[in-house]
């Protein structure tokens, strides 16, 4: 019996144009032996939509943009409606305020990552919330 690895669906959230940090998680999540699907510039239906489509573990993505609460709401309501944001596993990680970490727990993310997030510390949560 093969053991499944972890299946993470990488995102940017909106029209954030700033790609540099999701394609070094990317990487970073291979390398650890996590199979990565990057959908690039997506909106939150189409990221439930594609997180429903792959059978996603974890919903990964990264906003440096300053919309995540907004979007990341909305995000949150598209996985509700689509059924699976108690089923799946959410994180976030950009360039995001101190004071805007509770609030995007209190959405529904499972972890949020900062830009001084390690490489050790992203593998080990993503590993922790499957």
């Amino acid at each position: 019996m093969t053991k499944k690895n972890i299946k993470v669906l990488l995102s940017k959230l909106g029209l954030d144009v700033h790609s540099r940090g999701v394609f070094i998680v990317a990487k970073i999540l291979r390398d650890a032996g996590m199979e990565v699907i990057y959908i690039g510039n997506s909106m939150p239906d189409q990221i439930i939509k594609a997180a429903v489509q792959e059978d996603a573990d974890i919903i990964g993505v990264s906003s440096l943009g300053g919309a995540h609460l907004t979007l990341g709401a909305d995000l949150m309501r598209e996985a509700e409606k689509e059924g699976i944001k108690e089923s799946k596993s959410y994180v976030i990680g950009g360039a995001i305020s101190p004071d805007d970490i509770g609030k995007l727990k209190e959405i529904g993310f499972d972890s949020v990552f900062t830009s001084g997030a390690t490489r050790e510390e992203i593998i080990n949560v993503i590993k922790s919330l499957v």
